[in-house]
């Protein structure tokens, strides 16, 4: 299985590539390659640190070219900011906007008494019907590092509290999103891209 990983330089690049190596997938790197996008079997974007770092995709002309794979049913996966960047935009960066494939915004984390940003281990409310986290048993745990979370939707494929419930994983048709760190999140986080790599859409 080829899958192609989006580097617009505020990824954990080196982590998600041995995760994927590790399960058998044969991984190419783009940063503006886009023939790379255009004939991608899966994609992968990563991501931490700040939203704004995604304008690096629309520079680079990664953004058409990625909703045009999304359009032809290629299976996408955003990890953290990747995850975010699925959705309208975030009030990190208000200027810079998502992809759009869903509407709601991400926000921060509501001031209180729970450090921001939310950093460790938290476990996962997995909705049943997940392709993606098939074989996740209700309260495993996986590793997260974020200040900013979407909201809990019908497209929610799994829930996680912290400060407030937020969206953990997304999931509609080929596109998936994680807030966690599935590279990070030991066998969990295995079994979790495994399921990607052999998601049919």
């Amino acid at each position: 299985m080829r899958v192609t990983v989006i580097d617009y330089k505020a990824g954990n690049l080196t982590s998600v590539l041995k995760a994927l190596r590790h399960l058998g997938a044969e991984v190419e790197v783009t940063d503006g390659n886009l023939a790379l996008v255009e004939s991608a079997e899966r994609l992968v974007l990563p991501g931490v640190g700040h939203f704004a770092a995604t304008r690096r995709l629309d520079a680079t002309g990664l953004t058409p070219a990625i909703r045009s794979a999304i359009a032809r049913g290629v299976p996408f996966l955003g990890i953290c900011v990747g995850m975010q960047w699925l959705y309208s935009g975030s009030t990190e960066a208000p200027e810079q906007p998502g992809l759009g494939c869903f509407a709601e915004q991400c926000t921060r984390f509501p001031e209180g008494s729970e450090k921001i940003p939310h950093v460790g281990w938290n476990s996962l409310d997995v909705r049943n019907s997940s392709r993606l986290l098939a074989g996740v048993a209700p309260g495993e745990f996986v590793y997260f590092t974020h200040s900013y979370k979407a909201p809990v939707t019908a497209e929610s494929a799994a829930v996680t509290h912290y400060i407030e419930p937020f969206a953990a994983a997304v999931e509609r048709g080929n596109l998936f999103g994680v807030q966690f760190h599935p590279e990070k999140s030991g066998a969990t986080g295995l079994k979790i891209l495994k399921n990607f790599l052999e998601a049919a859409c």
